[in-house]
């Protein structure tokens, strides 16, 4: 999953333009099936969709380093920003964009006011009369010395003879926020807050994604529960269950349905169990049979599966409910493996299932209890000095990402309590 950097950006550019600037399509509901059809029926309460929060907006990773600023007069601001841009490989962008490039004497932080007004006499005539000069950020210290970039100003006119260079403490990461912009304009340099979430997904697909899924969300979670409590009754596997649904413009479908399956045929594998039949591994393997299904009878083949003493995976349907649904066609006969689909589950996936989620491409995950100890979703760290929780629904590192919330929900059900060290 590592790279693919051109893969992830179009990914997310396409994310962020369909979640920004258009109003949701998915407004028509969810469409009758046999498996639901009786829960939509019953009075269940909404819950409430907590996002899943990243990484880094869990540890606030703010790296804060040193960066070289100058000085200089208004009417030769243009030519030193020129100069300055010149300096960096190709011209590449501003690697600062959420710090304002240039300031006015009045617009620094105090504490530089009072430090720059001490520094010379000029300083202080800058800061006291009505100033024509301005203060321009260069960038890190790591990219430049002070020797290049003195060599540079000096060839400047009006700079010659008054070179102005020294480093202060900035933000590397842009704000989260307006109060958090404000503030580091008042600690730092004046900081420009874009209205995006450099830690994370844009608010506005957070939004947007909880928008589409709120009204039926505890209609798949039910389903979710009952599979799982079938799996567990027939002792095939624990209380776990996972529901993959397809949402478009004609309404939400239900694609899969799968419990967990990890006692099954072999109970012999300890306290684990076959992590193989995780129900997440199981409902994604049933998306694509369906798909394969499909694409073998278009050519008059019949999907043969092969009939074996031992099926390490046991990805063909078991449970009643995972039968009448794996006999139902999939809603999107073009679909790409889980591409945008929405995965609803009993309980946070492992780290194992978290990674086949990625890989799946699916679009959303949802589930309802969180897994402290063993999840992969969440990036809330481990208790009793269990190390950092991963966040894998969305790393800068890997090529797709993903919308993912917990879902409290109101006594719909009761869900199974699992031991906290159990693998989901």
């Amino acid at each position: 999953m590592n790279g693919g950097s051109m893969d992830r950006d179009f990914e997310h550019s396409c994310l962020e333009g369909s979640f920004s600037s258009q109003a949701s399509k998915f407004t028509a509901g969810v469409l009758p099936n046999p498996l639901i059809d009786d829960i939509k029926l019953m009075e269940l309460k909404r819950g409430v969709l907590i996002p899943l929060k990243t990484t880094q907006e869990v540890r606030q990773d703010h790296t804060i380093v040193q960066a070289f600023i100058t000085r200089a007069p208004t009417k030769s601001a243009n030519e030193v920003i020129s100069a300055l841009r010149d300096m960096r490989p190709d011209g590449s962008a501003n690697p600062l964009p959420h710090l304002r490039r240039c300031a006015k004497p009045g617009d620094l932080p105090a504490h530089l006011k009072t430090e720059f007004m001490n520094v010379t006499p000029a300083g202080r005539q800058i800061h006291t009369a009505k100033s024509n000069w301005i203060y321009i950020i260069v960038g890190e210290v790591t990219d430049i010395t002070e020797e290049e970039l003195t060599k540079t100003l000096s060839s400047i006119e009006g700079l010659d003879l008054d070179i102005f260079i020294t480093s202060i403490p900035i933000p590397l990461l842009a704000p989260t926020s307006q109060v958090q912009a404000a503030m580091w304009s008042s600690q730092f340099w004046p900081t420009v807050y874009r209205k995006n979430n450099p830690l994370g997904p844009h608010p506005s697909m957070v939004a947007r994604g909880t928008d589409d899924i709120k009204d039926d969300a505890a209609i798949w979670m039910t389903l979710a529960q009952r599979v799982a409590n079938e799996a567990k009754c027939s002792g095939i596997g624990e209380a776990i269950g996972a529901v993959v649904v397809q949402r478009d413009e004609n309404g939400a479908q239900l694609v899969a349905v799968a419990g967990d399956a990890r006692w099954h045929q072999d109970p012999r594998l300890g306290d684990v169990g076959n992590p193989m039949a995780h129900c997440v591994l199981r409902a994604i393997s049933m998306v694509a049979q369906k798909l394969v299904r499909h694409e073998r009878h278009a050519m008059d083949l019949d999907l043969e599966l092969p009939t074996l003493a031992f099926d390490a995976f046991h990805d063909g349907p078991i449970l009643d409910g995972e039968k009448m649904c794996f006999s139902q066609e999939h809603p999107n006969m073009d679909g790409y493996l889980c591409h945008g689909l929405e995965l609803y589950m009993t309980h946070e996936p492992c780290v194992a299932c978290s990674m086949a989620i990625l890989h799946a491409r699916m679009g959303k995950v949802v589930f309802c209890n969180h897994m402290p100890r063993t999840g992969g979703l969440s990036s809330d760290d481990r208790p009793d000095g269990g190390g950092r929780g991963l966040g894998l629904f969305w790393r800068r590192e890997l090529n797709w990402s993903l919308l993912a919330w917990e879902l409290e929900q109101d006594n719909n059900f009761d869900l199974a309590t699992l031991s906290p060290t159990t693998h989901v």
